[in-house]
């Protein structure tokens, strides 16, 4: 679980690239590069400032040839988790779950159940994108909403040099290298992005935000 806070309100404008992100490429043995495998969680303000977007990225370190055969499980929903009054429980969902070639998400909404359990929430409301193949143009969809939604194979966006993290915990080193060696040039992620106004979201002040994936 990837967790975050962040500011909707109006002052956030005059902050160019607003972004936060949280990351994890080295998960648990039973999951790690697994199809519930989340590597990152973003979110940040949209170009239009009335929007924010939420991306999460699962099944990290694809090769190119991985990342062709590489597909979403149907089994597997990704849950975009959004706390209103600071109590850290979700007060809106957001839920994404592949089927037959396209991504249907569902929210936000008010969950029926918090915590650990999901039920999907089949009367929110819907927006559904194909699925984008990897080599393919993005194919986004937006609903009567305003909600955009895209999912499919993606460069991995995180760079971090592992080797001189290494030694500096080592103690051979004292900093990073500007700009230093990205360890994960060339692979790829699966990933699922949500972009939403923020009036449906909470409109202004602060979230927080958290991002699960949940198999059956």
């Amino acid at each position: 679980m990837k967790k975050m806070k962040i500011l909707l309100g109006t002052s956030i404008l005059a902050i160019a690239g607003f972004f936060m992100v949280a990351a994890d490429h080295i998960d648990a043995p039973a999951v790690q590069g697994g199809t519930s495998d989340i590597t990152d969680y973003y979110a940040f303000q949209a170009q239009d400032t009335d929007n924010v977007v939420f991306v999460a990225n699962v099944q990290g370190l694809l090769s190119p040839t991985a990342s062709a055969q590489a597909a979403f499980d149907e089994n597997v929903l990704v849950e975009f988790n959004i706390d209103t009054n600071d109590d850290n429980v979700e007060d809106l969902v957001i839920q994404a779950i592949p089927r037959d070639g396209k991504m249907y998400f569902f929210g936000p909404v008010a969950p029926t159940q918090t915590g650990l359990n999901s039920t999907i929430q089949t009367g929110a409301t819907q927006t559904v994108v194909d699925i984008t193949a990897y080599g393919s143009s993005a194919s986004i969809a937006t609903n009567s909403n305003g909600i955009k939604t895209f999912a499919g194979p993606r460069d991995d966006p995180f760079f971090m040099d592992f080797a001189r993290y290494g030694e500096i915990i080592g103690g051979t080193a004292t900093s990073f290298n500007s700009p230093g060696t990205d360890t994960f040039a060339g692979t790829n992620v699966m990933s699922i992005v949500v972009e939403v106004p923020k009036s449906m979201v909470g409109g202004s002040g602060t979230i927080n935000t958290w991002v699960e994936s949940k198999s059956k």
